[in-house]
């Protein structure tokens, strides 16, 4: 993208760009360690294994992601791991979920980008509502999972999981909020 830059100011800001991302990847890759998942992340992986495929879709480096999953011992709980490298969380739900019916892929996620992703491939969606992951994390696995692996996950409970994500997410983000 810099070499096709049409301005010397485009050509600055694609830079500003790249640089600012390899410097988060720095950080993720020197400064993240020892940060364990959250409670019931371990037990609904382990509740998953042998009767579903797992899939880390993430904008994360994947080197960073491996080795975090590999950190806490549940690396063995994932059939693929796929970072930034592997494109968008977009496309790499449409590259492992076509081998599925689509109530039988569930994304979950912390962003709206993650809802967005799940929704361009019609999988479903279970919301991790920042300030609460400890919370969503019990109830996925104590009702969301159950529901999920009996196929009554999609309809009214999941479009209520949804609609209160949505609003607990702000109008405007933090940076764009006026101090």
């Amino acid at each position: 993208a810099i070499a096709k830059a049409k301005t010397e100011e485009e050509r600055k800001e694609f830079e500003l760009v790249l640089a600012w991302s390899e410097r988060v990847n720095w950080a993720i890759k020197e400064i993240v360690r020892g940060i364990p998942p959250f409670p019931f992340v371990r037990e609904t992986l382990e509740r998953l294994w042998g009767v579903a495929d797992v899939v880390v879709v993430s904008q994360t480096p994947v080197e960073a992601l491996e080795r975090e999953w590999a950190e806490h011992g549940i690396d063995k709980y994932a059939s693929l791991i796929c970072g930034q490298e592997m494109g968008t969380k977009s496309q790499q739900i449409a590259a492992t979920a076509r081998h599925y019916s689509k109530d039988h892929v569930l994304m979950i996620g912390d962003a709206p980008g993650d809802l967005e992703a799940a929704r361009e491939n019609g999988v479903l969606f279970y919301p991790i509502i920042p300030g609460e992951e400890e919370n969503a994390w019990e109830e996925f696995y104590r009702v969301a999972l159950d529901r999920f692996l009996s196929g009554t996950y999609r309809g009214p409970y999941e479009d209520e999981k949804i609609a209160r994500f949505e609003r607990a997410l702000p109008e405007r983000p933090p940076w764009e909020v006026e101090g």
